[in-house]
């Protein structure tokens, strides 16, 4: 852990490249034609505020607290980083959920959904304000279960990783996709969450597995969208955020017209 830094961001860098280049191979649809700076320039601003914010000591410091439920249960140390990674995954998949339901929240998380086209920079298209709160959501959840710092490791690798995966304009062969997201979320399944299509955006929430959103009722296996399905948000019709405007939009006065600003003024959405 005393390398935890350089371990993510090798890692990171990494699946980065490595999805970068498979997704200019085999592409799923036309590569991205704009956007792709602006998201590169989001994600370390994200971490950065992070990393200022939230020290990576205190995280280690909290992941090796001695009480919560996972000390209690005296798990061995295989046992406890696997379902230690099941039980972050499901709070993620919880995390994402609220960010779609309640308005003040869906504000800063519109920001990611606002993409008009998926590739791997999507992965990391999120609001510094989201990746904050989503790190104290984690830090909480570490500290409650009193979760091995190793388990958190290993999460937040795979998380990276299956993040830059599925969001990337990658096509997986018929067969193989139909095995593969049946272990992970795949691009095929997480582009329907990113449907203009109406009531697609609250469908297939996963990011690492799948199984939740079977298990929770979320779960669509095709966009009932003409394909190719459009990606953005309800009504966005083309409108394309730059660098400053994906900082600023959630503070914005007005909600923008496009986005299902109606969660911002009726309310959460009812959708499950």
């Amino acid at each position: 852990m005393a390398f935890e830094a350089w371990v993510r961001l090798g890692a990171f860098a990494g699946f980065f490249i490595l999805f970068f280049l498979l997704e200019r191979r085999w592409p799923r649809r036309s590569p991205r034609t704009q956007g792709f700076f602006g998201n590169l320039l989001l994600a370390p601003s994200g971490s950065i505020v992070s990393r200022m914010l939230i020290p990576t000591g205190l995280v280690v410091f909290a992941a090796s607290w001695h009480w919560g439920l996972f000390p209690w249960l005296g798990l061995p140390p295989f046992a406890g980083i696997l379902l230690g990674v099941l039980v972050l995954d499901l709070v993620i998949y919880l995390q994402h959920r609220l960010f779609h339901k309640i308005p003040w929240l869906w504000r800063l998380h519109r920001v990611h959904h606002s993409d008009l086209e998926l590739d791997v920079t999507s992965g990391i298209r999120f609001h510094p304000g989201e990746i904050l709160l989503s790190a104290l959501i984690k830090l909480s959840a570490i500290a409650l279960l009193g979760l091995p710092a190793l388990a958190v490791l290993v999460f937040e690798i795979l998380l990276n990783a299956t993040s830059l995966f599925n969001h990337s304009n990658l096509a997986l062969a018929g067969h193989w996709e139909r095995f593969v997201r049946w272990l992970i979320v795949t691009p095929a399944m997480h582009e329907i969450h990113h449907s203009a299509w109406p009531g697609e955006l609250d469908r297939n929430f996963g990011f690492n597995f799948p199984w939740w959103d079977h298990w929770f009722g979320t779960y669509t296996a095709r966009s009932r969208a003409p394909a190719p399905v459009p990606i953005g948000l309800p009504g966005q019709e083309g409108h394309r955020l730059g660098f400053w405007q994906m900082l600023s939009d959630p503070f914005r006065r007005r909600p923008l017209a496009w986005g299902q600003s109606s969660r911002e003024s009726q309310g959460p959405s009812t959708t499950t």
